[in-house]
């Protein structure tokens, strides 16, 4: 609690522990405040994506391009917060690796399915499993 106040307050100028709690070990050369509108333009992105995707429902094909970026958009969005290798290792835990599993193949499928094979059911499909993965 103390971290964050200073750190609001600008008194830790010398410390290069940020926000999160966590020091990037000289890996990450982002500061605090460029990770968090890193997250944020990923998170607005993706879910503008999502958004204009509704707009296009009636054609599956555009739908499921823009969906599915968009949702990969806001789930690469906590990379800037956590750190993409301590977001993979969260995502191969052995309680969401199962769902991890599901939704990268759905993502794979819906667009193999939408861009290559051009079937609208198959799309609409793998979507509706994609969301389920997610939720």
């Amino acid at each position: 609690m103390w971290n964050i106040a200073r750190t609001l307050t600008g008194d830790n100028e010398d410390q290069e522990e940020g926000l999160l709690g966590e020091d990037s070990g000289g890996l990450c050369s982002l500061s605090t405040t460029q990770r968090i509108y890193g997250f944020a333009s990923c998170l607005v992105a993706g879910l503008a994506c999502m958004l204009l995707s509704m707009i296009v429902f009636a054609k599956p094909i555009k739908f499921a391009a823009l969906f599915t970026f968009g949702n990969l958009l806001a789930v690469g969005s906590t990379a800037f917060l956590l750190g993409p290798a301590q977001q993979l290792g969260m995502m191969v835990d052995p309680v969401r690796v199962f769902a991890t599993a599901i939704y990268l193949g759905c993502v794979v499928i819906a667009l193999i399915c939408a861009l290559w094979i051009h079937s609208k059911v198959l799309t609409i499909i793998a979507i509706i499993i994609e969301i389920g993965a997610l939720i």
